[in-house]
């Protein structure tokens, strides 16, 4: 399919059907939160992917940031096993056929070759992966914005969707890139015992460090992303209008924010209770209902050494604000989430943690029928 063209969206009697409602004109590209209708999204490519090399500081720094040097070299570099990217892109099918039932424009852009060297001054690398397109590219209303990731091995990733990007440039939307990193070795930096951590020397973020609630955005100060990147975020984001950036500093040190917060609906966010307590809710979600996590359910993995924790399982996509795509292992949660009149529809990405990816990761939506409202006001 070429990566510009959407399937039209077809209905399968096994889902239950939305209520016929009328359908905004909205913008080529139009996503303000994490939770309204769902109308149009990029749905990942596991092919091709693969782990870069490890002597590189910022695939330790990204990829597995919690292992000593020597265990480093217990890993294997390369294309991740045949059997975990064919199992992961039937799991991605299949979710792009149920966004489809649930009337959803689905993009599938392939991936590109992420064995390709390439390099900047004093660094080589290869590529990682297209499975996660929600990591690079963050959408605020009518814009998108390609963040410089701090991972050298990320540099070309969002190259499989500039087809994409550029029909919709051409249908109207902003698309915006931040300055492109120089990722030389004074990025990285390593703490007091000996663990790299992310430095200051230019703007580095992930657009997976952020979520959207309307006006406002979240931002994560992590590993994956720095202050100097909350920083171009917020005067960027200026340009489009009154939007607040909530800095997020202490709450979870490893990388992205969505395994930590899922914002469920106003007044409803689910949290992760190991990053974050009662004492510890951000400010501007004070007054919110909670739902804690329950514990993960965890099973084997392809692999010793996988990109995420088990916690990637909370890991979910809001196709509106009754109804989430959840890993249908996690029947704690499927039961919580129901407790609250949220339909589950329950799936499996069977190598979520190996790739290091759930479904809000795995997915990046560019249309959805909110607008910038003041939900904290």
């Amino acid at each position: 399919m070429s990566s510009g063209t959407a399937d039209a969206p077809v209905v399968r009697p096994d889902l239950a059907p939305h209520a016929p409602s009328p359908r905004p004109v909205l913008p080529a590209v139009h996503s303000w939160d994490e939770f309204t209708r769902l109308r149009e999204v990029v749905v990942g490519d596991a092919t091709h992917s693969r782990v870069p090399p490890l002597t590189d500081p910022s695939a330790w720094l990204n990829c597995y940031p919690d292992l000593t040097p020597s265990e480093l070299l217990g890993i294997g570099t390369g294309l991740f096993p045949r059997h975990v990217i064919e199992e992961s892109n039937e799991d991605l099918a299949v979710l792009a056929d149920t966004l489809r039932d649930l009337g959803v424009t689905v993009h599938r852009p392939p991936a590109v070759d992420h064995g390709v060297e390439y390099g900047g001054p004093g660094w080589r690398t290869t590529g990682r992966s297209s499975y996660c397109p929600r990591d690079l590219t963050l959408v605020v209303g009518p814009a998108l914005i390609e963040s410089p990731s701090p991972m050298r091995a990320r540099y070309f990733e969002t190259f499989g969707w500039r087809p994409l990007f550029q029909d919709y440039l051409l249908r109207g939307a902003h698309w915006i890139s931040a300055p492109r990193p120089v990722l030389d070795d004074s990025l990285y930096e390593y703490d007091a015992d000996g663990f790299p951590v992310l430095g200051e020397s230019e703007p580095a973020f992930e657009a997976a460090n952020c979520l959207r609630l309307g006006r406002d955005v979240f931002y994560q100060v992590s590993r994956s992303g720095n202050e100097l990147g909350l920083r171009w975020l917020e005067s960027t984001l200026r340009l489009l209008g009154d939007v607040r950036v909530h800095p997020l500093r202490g709450v979870y040190e490893g990388t992205h924010i969505d395994s930590t917060i899922c914002l469920l609906r106003p007044g409803l966010v689910l949290l992760n209770p190991e990053r974050v307590t009662p004492a510890t809710v951000p400010g501007a979600l004070k007054g919110w209902d909670v739902l804690w996590c329950p514990p993960m359910e965890v099973g084997p993995t392809a692999v010793p050494h996988t990109l995420s924790t088990p916690w990637v399982g909370m890991n979910l996509l809001m196709v509106d604000e009754e109804t989430a795509v959840v890993d249908g292992d996690q029947t704690e949660l499927v039961r919580l989430l129901e407790g609250r009149g949220i339909t589950v529809v329950p799936r499996r990405l069977r190598h979520s943690r190996v790739l290091g990816g759930g479904f809000h990761c795995v997915t990046l939506d560019t249309v959805r029928e909110g607008g910038p409202q003041d939900y904290l006001g």
